[in-house]
């Protein structure tokens, strides 16, 4: 139930859609001769529209994410490297057959480099289909074509590919690789996504060591115009709101112990 609530709310408020929903509510006061209503309507979608596009507000509310886990020293000895879903393009991959990379392909690069670093390391891929209404490859399935292909064997490699969000990321990697007391596994993922990831982890009993990729801020935006085209500050606004939404939601249900989870916390 968890998993579709959060999917139709994220639907719902996610800036774009929101904006469209209030613009489409506006007219439909229009309509019915509320024109109070349709001036609120629209002056509240431009505002969303505007802060997400033109402005460093999705930049400023990501960064934190971002430096709340800072990268470690690699360790001598890794037995194992976790990546989460979320880099390539299911849909197409699922047509296709191959493995196009989206924006969060760092995930899958920055795993086989460290797969090529300490070689031998489990790989364990966790990730399914997370989408209500898409239709997709889930990444687990995926990965195996692009690793191979980069040189991790497949012996090598530990696939999770019924999860759809992160509390089912570590539940169900967790029971699939039973991780034994000494061993050293890394966790890949986005660096905004790491709070509630390494969270979500511990709590599963599964200890990890974050080694965040894939950021989206350079820490140096400021408040300002106008820092970044609006197509990308849209989507830096969208993956802020739903990550702090995120962290709040799991903490308000208990599936993490803070709401804004630290290192060593």
């Amino acid at each position: 139930m968890f998993f579709y609530l959060s999917k139709i709310f994220w639907f719902f408020i996610q800036p774009l859609n929101l904006a469209i929903f209030l613009l489409l509510a506006g007219l439909l006061a229009a309509l019915l001769g509320r024109k109070r209503l349709f001036a609120t309507g629209s002056v509240l979608a431009f505002l969303i529209l505007a802060l997400a596009a033109w402005t460093s507000l999705g930049a400023m509310l990501l960064n934190p994410l971002e430096e709340r886990f800072p990268k470690p020293p690699l360790p001598q000895k890794v037995d194992g490297i976790v990546v989460l879903g979320g880099g390539f393009e299911g849909a197409i991959n699922l047509v296709r057959g191959g493995y196009e990379l989206n924006s969060g392909g760092d995930r899958m690069v920055e795993t086989a480099i460290l797969a090529r670093r300490f070689p031998q390391a489990k790989v364990a891929v966790s990730g399914g289909t997370g989408e209500l209404f898409l239709n997709g490859e889930g990444d687990a399935d995926t990965a195996p074509r692009l690793l191979t292909a980069l040189g991790v064997t497949a012996d090598r490699l530990i696939l999770e590919n019924k999860s759809r969000n992160t509390y089912e990321n570590a539940l169900f990697t967790r029971a699939l690789v039973t991780p034994k007391p000494g061993e050293t596994w890394l966790l890949v993922t986005s660096a905004f996504h790491m709070p509630r990831a390494k969270a979500l982890f511990d709590k599963a009993g599964f200890a990890t060591i974050p080694w965040p990729v894939d950021y989206r801020t350079s820490g140096k935006e400021g408040v300002g115009l106008f820092r970044d085209n609006s197509a990308d500050s849209i989507q830096t606004t969208t993956i802020a709101m739903r990550e702090w939404i995120g962290l709040f939601a799991y903490w308000l249900s208990g599936r993490i112990d803070q709401p804004f989870p630290a290192p060593g916390g």
